[in-house]
Order: structure tokens, then sequence, then C-alpha cells
């Protein structure tokens, strides 16, 4: 038996990158009176940490709660990017509906697509909001018709394609009816009244407490804290609680602290009623997935489903000379600590210790997941050695099986031969190919995950940056034989040293330098990337020999090409299985796993999909 909670709405934005999900949250805020008129407010006030700023893209979802009308709409702003499904997948479990968002031209994209199959499979009232109507190049009747089979391709239930539409341009913070209207628009009042209208209410079960976990934090004073929906009953500060996990439930503890969202800050609460959102503090051993409870009568929810990690990829102690020159933190142990402390709240990472001590195994969605854990670590001052990321393979009857991601690409019509090629060579099939409007089109390619590691720069090179690329995992399928991804070696320092002009100048030839002038390297070290496909050892330290003897123009200066300075992204895309990625809080450096070259001839790494024996 169930009741409902009318002063209430849980929603969730759901929607492809970069279509104006944390710009539309900045719109509700503003005019639900939570920031004051001459307020300076950053924008997209939802992204809060730094990697999400820089990058423009929400990597952890968040809640906001809001009033309007007398109703509280509690938030969640869920990240766009397949490789962060599990912050998706739990965010959804807060809510009862939510909004698509969908670029009114672009159309809805592959993450379009992944996150509304989550949303529906849990039976979420959708309304779907077309942003971006001001863009020149809009087009919303046809995004519609693409929205519509989407719904229809998604298969569907009859009740869930009857979905309402509202035009938004989020940047100018209105909603209209339709798109003639947008010069009429004034607010986002339309917006609110139809998540009031459709969205449903949350559902209170009958009986004592049932709070499922969906979230994590942590505070200095307080401890552990735990962020969830309350299915049934309430909670109050003092009250003892047990926490249902998967092995059975803990002790009775006591509830210490209660808070609820108001705007984007926490407020201190006494209370909190079933269908609200709460964030409980004096539970310690706590997991995402975990239900409090009512000790007099425990009953688990049931716990949260996360696709399995697709990649994996090894995270070692940093042995290069140069170790501990940056970071001060670069103990195997002090690694493994901060790894136990982000799977606290990242749900969709899984790691494990190897037979080496020196070495963790982290499997996840994507290489993007790897390079964000990376880079926040490296400015928390860890030094650490990344290894190439390798897909996550399965034996079934007898025959290996690999994870195969279907892909789509808006990109300019004459770049079609040059992408069709080189996805071609890694193995992808074109399932699709449709002309855009002006001289666009989109491509979409059933592809090995293996054949799109370290294809994202190539591709943005191929478009000159103009083209858009998204994927999401499709199936397992059988292995696919070697591909071949990377045609160019290595430019490997043969020697300590720093580098000097004269060398440099003359090793350009060679291929794309990765480092300047006076840099100091270590044998072993990858300073540049070989015209050629074959490894090759140079000596970027040499000087030129003085002599009494001078010849007209001899001392002329050096003129260096600018090297290239691979990112840290771009760095695991690029390295190769003998070669790892040195990751400091100041440098990113590429080197070999064997540095002394006399050595490395004869070490032979395992390709994907082969045992490491």
């Amino acid at each position: 038996m169930s009741t409902i909670n009318s002063k209430i709405r849980n929603i969730a934005i759901i929607a492809h990158v970069d279509h104006g999900k944390t710009t539309l949250v900045d719109g509700l805020l503003w005019q639900s009176g939570l920031f004051r008129e001459n307020q300076a407010v950053a924008e997209r006030a939802m992204d809060s940490g730094d990697i999400e700023r820089e990058r423009g893209i929400t990597l952890v979802a968040k809640n906001a709660a809001i009033h309007y009308k007398g109703v509280r709409i509690n938030i969640v702003d869920t990240p766009g990017h397949a490789d962060f499904g599990g912050e998706v997948e739990r965010g959804l479990q807060m809510v009862d509906g939510a909004l698509l968002l969908v670029d009114a031209a672009e159309g809805p994209l592959p993450q379009t697509r992944f996150v509304l199959r989550h949303a529906l499979e849990m039976d979420h009232k959708i309304i779907v909001v077309m942003n971006k109507i001001d863009r020149p190049d809009s087009r919303p009747a046809e995004v519609l018709e693409e929205i519509y089979s989407l719904f229809l391709d998604l298969d569907v239930k009859d009740h869930q394609i009857d979905f309402p539409v509202i035009y938004t341009d989020a940047r100018r913070r209105i909603a209209v009816k339709s798109p003639e209207e947008r010069e009429q628009g004034k607010d986002l009042s339309l917006l609110f009244d139809a998540i009031l209208e459709h969205i449903p209410p949350p559902k209170v079960e009958e009986g004592g407490l049932r709070m499922l976990i969906s979230n994590t934090s942590y505070n200095d004073f307080l401890g552990r804290l735990a962020i969830g929906k309350i299915h049934a009953g309430k909670i109050r500060v003092g009250d003892k609680v047990v926490l249902c996990q998967e092995k059975g439930q803990t002790p009775e503890t006591k509830i210490t602290a209660l808070f609820s969202y108001d705007g984007l800050q926490t407020v201190p609460i006494q209370e909190a009623i079933a269908g609200d959102i709460a964030i409980v503090a004096g539970i310690e051993e706590l997991k995402i997935g975990d239900t409090v409870a009512d000790p007099e009568n425990p009953r688990p929810l049931p716990r949260i489903q996360i696709e399995a990690p697709t990649i994996s990829i090894e995270m070692m102690v940093n042995t290069s000379p140069f170790a501990g020159k940056d970071g001060n933190r670069l103990t195997s142990r002090v690694l493994w600590d901060r790894i136990l402390r982000e799977l606290r709240t990242n749900v969709s990472l899984q790691a494990e210790k190897t037979a080496s001590t020196d070495t963790i195994l982290i499997r996840g969605r994507g290489e993007m997941q790897f390079s964000v854990l990376a880079e926040q670590m490296r400015r928390e001052g860890y030094e650490l050695m990344l290894g190439r990321p390798r897909v996550i393979t399965r034996e079934v009857n007898g025959k290996l099986e690999e994870p195969q991601e279907h892909v789509v690409m808006d990109v300019p019509e004459n770049c079609v031969g040059i992408i069709t090629e080189r996805l071609g060579t890694r193995k992808g099939e074109m399932t699709n190919l449709v002309k855009m409007g002006g001289s666009r089109v989109r491509l979409e390619f059933d592809i090995p995950s293996r054949g799109l590691i370290g294809y994202r720069s190539d591709f943005l090179n191929d478009t000159r940056g103009t083209g858009m690329m998204s994927s999401y995992f499709l199936s397992y399928v059988e292995w696919k034989g070697r591909i071949l991804d990377r045609v160019n070696g290595a430019l490997v320092a043969d020697r300590n040293g720093f580098t000097t002009a004269y060398a440099l100048f003359n090793l350009e030839s060679r291929g794309v330098l990765f480092v300047g002038e006076g840099e100091d390297v270590y044998e072993g070290m990858v300073v540049g990337e070989n015209n050629r496909l074959n490894d090759l050892n140079i000596n970027v330290t040499r000087g030129k020999k003085l002599t009494n003897i001078r010849a007209a123009g001899s001392d002329e200066n050096i003129i260096l090409t600018p090297p290239r300075r691979p990112t840290l992204e771009t760095s695991l895309a690029w390295i190769a299985e003998d070669e790892v990625l040195e990751v400091t809080p100041n440098h990113l450096r590429l080197r070999k796993r064997i540095l002394d070259q006399n050595k490395r001839s004869i070490i032979r790494v395992p390709k994907d999909g082969e045992d490491d024996e």
C-alpha cells in the first residue's frame, strides 16, 4: 500500500554532452529566487569542480532544491557522457521523472539514447525539452520526429510515448510552447508548470524507515554522509537505524545530524519525511546501494544495478628516475587508499590488487573516466604511472568475445572518405549514413571498443576540429582479430641529461618531438613519435663540438619547431603496450616500461586478448 507526497517533485535532467543541462539548471535556480539580482554567481553553478569547469562537462551527479508555488522540486543534474554512466544510473534512482534535454539543431545523439533508455527502464515520466531554439541552424520539427523515432526504437510502453514538449533557450532563461513564440518568451514559468503537472509526486510506502543510499560524501566534523531518497517512514536526528548491506545488516547506530538541500546549499533539519531526498550523518561503514532501515523491521530496497565495466587500465607506482621530485604521495599503500576512497563514491569503477605489489588494476567505462581520475590525483599531489587501456574480454562456449560500441559522427561531407577508411582498418562496420542540413553528414558505425582507443585525436585532426563523435556500449561480439591502431614508433632517449637545441634541430627530420630545449630527460623516456613503424633510440642531449675553426653562417641561430605536448587523454590513447604514462603534479612523461635499452628488446608485453603469461 502506498500514498503520494504532493508537496514534492523529484526530477533528473538527462541529455547528451553539451546540450545545455547545467545552463538550464542555472536558469531554474535564478527564477526560483535563489540568487539576488545583483549577486555574482559563476556560470554553470552546478559544475562545482575545477575539472568540470575547465572541460565544460558534468562529471558527477549533483543535487539542488528549489521551491515553486508551494512545492519543493529536488533536481538531480546528471553527466551526459557514457563514461560516467554510473552517475546517471544512481541519480535516476532518486527521482520520479526526468527532463530529456535535446539540442534543437543536433537532435538526439548516442548519449541521449543511453540516458533515456535507463530512465524509461525505471518507468520515469519524461518531459522533452528542446533547447537552443535560438541557433540559426535549429530544425525543431525534424528533431521532434527523431525524438519520436528514438522512443519507438527503445520499444517504449504506450503511456511513455505520450510526452509533453517544451521549447527553451536556456541562456536567455525562457520557455515557450512552440519555436515560433521564442521572441515572446519571458521566463521559465512554462517549464515549472509542466514539472508540477506532468511529473508525478513521489510514492510513499507504508511502514518503517526505508532510505536507499544513492550517493555518499564526507565532512571533516561529521564523518561519512549518506545521500538518498526516503521511500518509507521518516527519519529524525537521534533515531536508531540499521544498515541493510549485501552481506546482511549492521548493528544499530544513531543519526547524529540531518540535512536537506536548499538551492545549492545544504541546511540542517530535525526531520525528513518519505518522498524527500535527505543527507544523513552517523553511519560510517556505508556503500552506495545500501538501505538505511528501521531496526524494528529492516526491509532492504533493491540495490542499484550498474552496467559492467568494459575497459581496464593498470595504475602503478612511479619508478622513473625523477620519482618524488614533484609529488609527495607515491607509495603503493597511498595509491591504494586513494583508490578505495574513489570507489566509495564512484559505483561504476572497480579496482583490485594484482600479483605485483606496485600495480593496481582499475576497471571502468572509458578512457575519459581514467584520465579524469588521474587528473584529480595529480592535483592532489600524487605521482603514478598508467598503462595502455585494454578492453575486458570474456570467453563464451570456448570463443573469445570483446565489447562492441555504436558510434555516431556528425562530420563535414568532404571528411566521409577518410573517416570510413580509418574506421575500416579498426574493424568498424558502417550501419547508417544520413545527409544532414548544409554540407554535413551523420555516420553510424558498429566497432570494437579497442578500435576507439586512440582514435578520438585522429578524428579531430581528420575533421579539423569540426566533427562531433559519441558512442555507447552495444554488446559483446566475437574477437575480431588484431587492430593496427598506431603506425608510428617512438623516439626514445638513450641517456640521461638535458636536451639541447643542436640535438633537437638535427633530429626533427626523424619525426615529431614531444620535448623542447633545456628539458631534463632520462634513458627510456619517449621524447617523440618516429616517422617510421619502429622505435628509435636517439641522443637528445648532444652538444655541438667546439673548435677554433669558424665558417660563415655556421653559428646562425637555430629555430626549433615547437614540440607537440600530449595531454593526459591523448597520451593514454597513444602509448603502446610496452610503454606507460608517468603522471606527476607538474609533468606528463611518456616512457618505456623497461628503461634500459639493452634489456628492452627481449621483453614482450602481451597484446589485448592474450594471456599475461
